[in-house]
């Protein structure tokens, strides 16, 4: 299939879409209650992607036991737990600097791999890795790493730092479930089934009430959700998954390294974040051992 300008431009505009869910969440963290805000974005996102599997499906295809366990895994560890480190953490940390951590995603999905022998480990991989790895302790503590061994971290960037966890075990999960299921069923599956235990929890913790169903959020707040829902999600998801039919997964997955730049600027130019050298060197290292980890890859 042959990819023209239009790919290019997709893939481009999802990076950007991705880097600015940093923002939409940061200004929702700061007005929304984080388990609302994430029950209100899955249900915007779990409806547009059932509406894709039909369009691009022409049915609802049904999963069998084995897939129903790796649904449940997908929608826990990449909806429910992810986007409850997601959003506290963004009540307590800039937008620019989360998506800086998450940009170690590439790196320890590299390790785990190795780990579990799924790749093989050489020189230049190990050195990325390494960087990357660095790099990410630099922004988490600020540009001062003896901060980690002192405990002067704050809770912020732990949580975001337990969205790197999160999305790795998801992508790992997804491998296996890929096997019998296409990439957008099990994605719009896993967030229906974290949209399920994202409400299980608000239930849980409070009691239903008009006020829950029919939330009196700001303007901003709506935008947000909706972006985050249908453009982040969505969109972005359909627009993906088509360059990679067109380009090839590893040339598509390079463009995943925009995002933590498509933050970071987009912090700046929308919040009027301003991140200091210490942080920015630290996401140029990241971004370059991401590099150095996956230059060599076969597409």
């Amino acid at each position: 299939m042959q990819a023209g300008p239009a790919t290019y431009a997709k893939l481009v505009a999802t990076m950007a879409f991705w880097g600015g869910t940093w923002i939409a969440g940061r200004l929702l963290a700061l007005e929304v209650d984080p388990l609302q805000a994430a029950v209100w974005r899955f249900l915007f996102a779990s409806a547009g992607l059932f509406v894709l599997v039909l369009w691009h499906e022409g049915r609802l295809p049904l999963p069998g036991a084995k897939e129903i366990v790796y649904i449940v895994l997908l929608g826990a560890s990449g909806v429910f737990l992810y986007n409850l480190f997601f959003f506290y953490g963004l009540q307590r940390i800039a937008a620019g600097r989360g998506a800086l951590v998450v940009a170690l995603n590439p790196a320890m999905s590299a390790v785990v791999a190795w780990t579990l022998r799924h790749e093989r480990v050489t020189a230049m991989k190990g050195l990325g890795a390494a960087v990357a790895f660095f790099g990410s302790l630099v922004v988490i503590s600020n540009g001062d790493p003896a901060a980690l061994l002192r405990g002067d971290v704050g809770v912020g960037e732990l949580l975001v730092f337990g969205c790197v966890v999160c999305w790795t075990a998801y992508t790992f999960i997804g491998r296996a479930a890929t096997k019998t299921l296409t990439a957008l069923v099990a994605t719009a599956y896993s967030c229906a089934a974290g949209l399920v235990m994202l409400l299980l929890a608000l239930l849980w913790r409070e009691t239903p009430s008009a006020a829950m169903l029919t939330p009196h959020f700001s303007a901003s707040a709506w935008a947000s959700l909706l972006f985050l829902g249908l453009f982040a999600t969505t969109v972005g998801y359909a627009w993906y998954n088509d360059g990679v039919r067109r380009i090839g997964a590893a040339r598509a997955a390079a463009f995943i390294n925009l995002v933590p730049v498509a933050g970071v600027a987009l912090g700046a130019l929308l919040l009027g974040e301003r991140l200091g050298l210490p942080v920015l060197g630290g996401g140029a290292m990241i971004l370059l051992g991401v590099w150095l980890t996956n230059r060599s890859r076969p597409a």
